[in-house]
């Protein structure tokens, strides 16, 4: 694996135990909708089928159908760049459009994929898979098992799932025969769970796994990982790894860089938290770090990223800088760390990726891309990285540019494409009104002995525009929230704009799990909402009427990762309230500088954006006038036994704990509902097959708002796709179209 993302995703630490709370557990509200949490009783499906056929009633008008289809244009586009992945000198893609929903997993060379029609070789066509199986088969991804030296890349486990969720059955196929390896004949088949697998050799898979009885978190993920021989079962497989049960998973991988082979487990203890552990003689050796410590391998090389403060050797390392030390040499003992990256009040670190013989950082200033390359094999100056660092000139401001290796196994010195692509790399650019750009560089030492690095990139394919880009402007703002800290949010908006409180406008954030919003193009956004114009109405002086479209807001509220570790935890557990505040000061800014207002100014957002707008609908009404509320957290005293919420105690607290319920009580929407409020227009939806924050809390919500009589209120559960929501293009077009289109007709109806 060779790029690595700053955010920690799962985090976990070898053997230990989180805190427990004080005895007793706290007390749970009166709660009339628990018969809802049967995900799938009759009864409760009945109920979901009412809401659905009540809320399309109000939704699937005229005006839906058409912005229904013209999204859909943008997702079946065949004009839209084919990423792909370099797998020896093939090159593969995963393609859904129009005549193949369920999407085709092909590959082509890279002479073919340089051309305006590439020729594809369709390995699996999951639509007729689907069919032929009698089953809705989703594509989550293949992983290859590393050939023997000069032969090419032939097997591979594809993950399929059933329903789009996170569950996934693991087959093996064979991608110069076409097919999946018979089970009959030794194939690996393995049932469908939530899970994790690795090839170790190629009769053998190491598997952490739910199926078939194999003990699980109170997360609903794997506690142990196995050692599965061709031809074997998984309850008969000796056991490899296990963790404790209040622990959120255990994970085994094993890496096939030739050269450096070993096997590695993770226990992840929670969010944050994590124990990295290298197998040695058949015995688990210990990476010892500070459990808040990212550990991430590569080569003769151990990187670090801390999560709060390292001190270490009689020095302190702040959070979110980045660290390598000699793999063997660490392990030995030696506690010696070379300083690759350290943030400042406006620069963090998202991501990095290896090339053969260098190292790309992917960093946001200000939240806006900046990428330097390190060599490893020369020293830096005074003062700077311990390795010679590189300004690679590829990111223009209030743009998101990332940079990832090709294929850093390739040697490196060899120019002709298709080989050789040891140092070359990926560039990815976008920005809110610039379409996605797909360039490919190479990386070389400078020849005069300055120690620098040359880069020389090209544009390989650019995305069609499927909006009038030129015709909107990118402006970057800052909000100060109640404690003084300045918030930055991006608009998207007419070059003539008029300042007069009278603009429908969307506000869109995240804020939370260390995830970054950043600027990125998006066809439907720009269909839907930017080009979509109300009625005529009286410019900002009483001039000509004129009609308007609307704005486009994203919020870079504390929670998130804009600013690194510090910006994400300054919002964790009980200083949640921070992300909702910074959220609220975006909106109040938007107002006061006549952007919007509260009638026509609207905010969506998705599981935890969900939660987050959630808390804009109980905790800030008058500021918004219509909420979209996706696959969201709602419920706070009940999430924790709801699909997979235990797994993200460490990020909104333990609502078991008394202590603790205490404070997510102030952030838990479902129990801050008052009557006598007037709530925006609100629409909730979600997915029966969302096995990760699940349906039930968007469900249990929207009753509670119709049996209090709250008006406007609307619901909608799509019956698979999982926390996506959709599982294909169709289903993601209805999706998107049934939320711009109640966002739209409840800010933009009348505008004055």
């Amino acid at each position: 694996m060779t790029t690595t993302a700053a955010d920690p995703a799962p985090a976990p630490g070898f053997g230990n135990t989180p805190g427990t709370g004080p005895q007793g557990i706290a007390p749970e509200p009166t709660d009339e909708n628990v018969w809802l949490e049967d995900i799938y009783g009759e009864e409760q499906l009945a109920w979901v089928k009412e809401q659905n056929s009540r809320t399309e009633d109000l939704l699937e008008d005229a005006d839906y159908v058409q912005l229904e289809g013209s999204i859909l244009e943008v997702l079946d586009s065949t004009d839209r760049i084919a990423m792909v992945g370099k797998r020896g000198e093939w090159y593969y893609n995963f393609w859904k459009d129009q005549q193949n929903p369920k999407g085709l997993w092909r590959r082509t060379t890279w002479e073919s994929y340089c051309t305006g029609t590439p020729d594809w070789d369709v390995l699996l066509d999951v639509d007729a898979l689907s069919t032929a199986e009698g089953a809705e088969w989703v594509f989550h991804g293949a992983t290859f098992l590393r050939p023997a030296a000069g032969k090419p890349y032939r097997h591979a486990l594809l993950a399929l799932s059933p329903d789009g969720g996170d569950a996934n059955r693991y087959r093996e196929f064979d991608v110069e025969t076409r097919t999946f390896v018979d089970p009959a004949q030794g194939g690996f088949d393995l049932p469908t769970a939530k899970g994790h697998v690795s090839w170790l050799d190629e009769d053998t898979l190491l598997v952490a796994s739910t199926a078939e009885g194999l003990p699980r978190t109170a997360s609903s993920y794997a506690r142990t990982a196995v050692t599965l021989k061709r031809g074997g079962s998984l309850p008969a497989a000796p056991l490899l790894f296990e963790v404790p049960e209040n622990h959120m998973m255990a994970v085994v991988a094993h890496d096939s860089t030739p050269g450096f082979e070993r096997t590695f487990a993770v226990d992840y203890i929670d969010f944050y938290n994590r124990s990295n552990a290298v197998l040695r003689d058949g015995s688990w050796v210990g990476i010892d770090v500070p459990t808040d410590v990212n550990v991430s391998a590569h080569r003769e090389w151990l990187l670090f990223r801390p999560q709060q403060d390292w001190a270490l050797n009689g020095s302190t390392y702040p959070a979110g800088s980045l660290l390598a030390a000699p793999f063997e040499d660490y392990l030995a003992g030696s506690r010696k760390v070379s300083v690759l990256f350290t943030p400042d009040a406006h620069t963090s670190l998202q991501s990095w990726s290896w090339t053969r013989n260098f190292l790309l950082l992917n960093l946001l200033k200000d939240v806006s891309s900046e990428i330097r390359v390190l060599d490893p094999s020369r020293p830096g100056g005074a003062g700077e990285a311990a390795w010679a660092s590189s300004l690679l000139d590829a990111c223009p401001p209030l743009h998101d540019v990332n940079a990832y290796a090709v294929d850093d196994e390739d040697e490196a010195d060899d120019d002709e494409a298709g080989g050789g692509a040891g140092d070359d790399f990926w560039l990815v650019a976008t920005g809110f009104t610039t379409p996605s750009t797909l360039m490919r560089g190479t990386l070389e030492r400078a020849a005069d002995g300055t120690g620098g690095v040359v880069s020389r990139h090209e544009v390989v394919k650019t995305s069609p525009s499927f909006f009038a880009d030129e015709d909107y402007e990118v402006q970057q703002h800052f909000a100060v929230s109640d404690d003084g800290t300045r918030v930055p949010y991006f608009q998207v908006a007419s070059r003539d704009l008029a300042l007069d409180g009278q603009n429908p406008t969307q506000l869109s954030g995240y804020g939370g799990f260390e995830v970054s919003r950043t600027p990125a193009y998006s066809g439907t956004v720009g269909r839907a909402w930017l080009e979509r114009r109300t009625s005529l109405s009286a410019g900002a002086n009483g001039d000509t009427p004129h009609s308007r479209g609307g704005v486009y807001v994203v919020a870079n509220i504390r929670g998130g990762g804009e600013y690194g570790p510090a910006w994400h935890r300054a919002a964790l557990q009980e200083n949640r309230h921070k992300a909702y505040q910074d959220f609220a000061a975006v909106a109040r800014h938007l107002i006061s500088r006549g952007v919007s207002s509260p009638e026509r100014l609207g905010c969506v957002g998705g599981s935890n954006g969900g939660l987050l707008v959630g808390n804009m609908l109980t905790q800030y009404p008058e500021l918004f006038g219509a909420v979209s509320c996706g696959v969201p957290l709602l419920d706070m005293r009940r999430y924790t036994r709801l699909s997979a919420g235990h797994s993200w105690i460490a990020e909104y607290g333990d609502p078991d704990v008394p202590e603790q319920w205490e404070y997510i009580r102030t952030f838990s929407p479902y129990h801050l509902l008052k009557d006598g409020v007037e709530y925006p227009e609100t629409f909730i939806w979600t997915a029966t097959s969302d096995d990760r924050v699940g349906p039930v809390q968007a469900r249990k919500m929207a009753a509670r708002m119709l049996a209090m009589g709250i008006p406007n209120v609307w619901f909608h559960e799509a019956l698979e796709g999982g926390h996506a929501g959709a599982s294909d293009n169709r289903q993601a077009a209805a999706l998107q179209a049934r939320s711009q289109h109640f966002l739209w007709k409840a800010l933009a109806g009348g505008a004055a």
